[in-house]
């Protein structure tokens, strides 16, 4: 699943032209000694004058009010019920994707999604650096480094689907992946994909139309989750969640196991912990994007007055912990057919994966079965857990 962060959502794609009362054919007015004026929109190259009038609509966004379907306060209580160590991930970290909407513009975002993925094989820096010549293709002012440019230009899917093959592959794209790009975009153009039919779809149409588009593969459910906010995504094949979930399912089984939450995401983590060096895991093609996000800057808590007003971090969540506040230890659920503590802890270390993954989908469907029709809320917790230490 992708770029981690996204720029701002736009209204428009460039600047609207200047319009004039005058007739377009008219033949201007020159009086003696007049320069010569230099050129307007109206004599812009052929192609440019597609560009300039090629500006994105309402009807490309989702509404904010139109991304939430269900209510976040109610999918917390379930989670809860369904796991009570839940309430101490939500008070801890921030579920993003769900509390922090803003209109959303589907092509902008896929596009951009399918360029983080496309470029898994190579550094996240490498993967900015090609959506950022892709973007330069559509609009040459930009500066040439990505580190010079602050704005939020994105061409739109009629500007794309108008580009030939040479061209995009100057940005760095491989034949194949310009071929996908192209098929995305041509779908957004004709009307194939659109906001409002995305909006409107149930997770099976939307999953249907969108396996049509050439390469997207596990973009899909990423994209359902983090910029569609569906609430009940299981996305079984992705690496992050599955290492996350395992060290979840550890750390409720086995004493010596515990959960660890990255301190980047934890809102109690100290300011010299946020400031620590970044986990690997971040450039790794496992770790799912946040979709429509600005990049996350770490929060530094207020100061506190005096030494005695510092309030000390929780302690790590443990089951052990847990059980000796309570009289009666609750129940643990049984792990499904063919997992033991073991076989887990084997599994993360790397020793007896099962055809590359760490769990199958049969049995990632049953860890989560619980947290139905919620998943996608403990996908983003399971994808905090999983560049932690244990």
């Amino acid at each position: 699943m992708l770029l981690r962060t996204f720029p701002r959502f736009i209204t428009t794609i460039m600047p609207a032209t200047r319009s004039s009362t005058r007739s377009a054919t008219a033949t201007p007015l020159k009086r003696k000694g007049q320069k010569k004026r230099p050129s307007t929109p109206s004599k812009l190259p052929k192609k440019a004058k597609r560009l300039a009038t090629a500006v994105a609509t309402q009807d490309d966004f989702i509404p904010a009010d139109g991304l939430l379907t269900f209510s976040f306060e109610e999918a917390k209580r379930h989670l809860i019920q369904a796991d009570e160590r839940f309430e101490d991930v939500f008070n801890r970290v921030d579920c993003k994707p769900f509390q922090e909407l803003e209109q959303l513009h589907p092509f902008m975002c896929f596009l951009s999604a399918l360029l983080r993925f496309l470029g898994q094989q190579i550094s996240w820096m490498a993967a900015r650096s090609i959506r950022h010549r892709f973007i330069r293709l559509y609009d040459e002012t930009i500066p040439e480094k990505w580190s010079d440019y602050s704005g939020s230009f994105f061409p739109t899917a009629e500007n794309v689907a108008e580009t030939d093959i040479p061209k995009l592959r100057s940005a760095g794209l491989s034949q194949r992946k310009a071929e996908y790009i192209l098929d995305l975009a041509a779908r957004f153009s004709d009307g194939r994909l659109s906001a409002k039919k995305l909006m409107e779809s149930t997770d099976e149409e939307l999953a249907e139309m969108l396996l049509e588009v050439r390469g997207v593969g596990r973009v899909i459910d990423m994209f359902a989750i983090f910029s569609l906010r569906r609430p009940d995504i299981l996305p079984v094949g992705d690496l992050g969640v599955q290492r996350g979930l395992v060290r979840w399912v550890l750390s409720q089984h086995s004493s010596t196991y515990s959960y660890t939450i990255s301190p980047e995401k934890d809102k109690a983590a100290s300011p010299e912990k946020k400031k620590g060096k970044k986990s690997k895991a971040k450039e790794d093609e496992d770790t799912l994007p946040v979709f429509g996000q600005a990049e996350e800057s770490p929060q530094t808590p207020p100061a506190a007055e005096d030494a005695s007003a510092v309030v000390p971090l929780p302690p790590t969540f443990t089951p052990s912990i847990k059980r000796t506040l309570e009289k009666t230890p609750p129940a643990l659920p049984a792990l499904p057919q063919g997992l033991s503590v073991s076989e887990l802890k084997s599994r993360l270390d790397g020793k007896k994966k099962v055809k590359g993954a760490l769990l199958s989908p049969q049995h990632m469907e049953e860890l989560t079965e619980s947290w139905k029709p919620y998943r996608s809320l403990g996908v983003y917790y399971m994808w905090s857990l999983a560049d932690a230490e244990v």
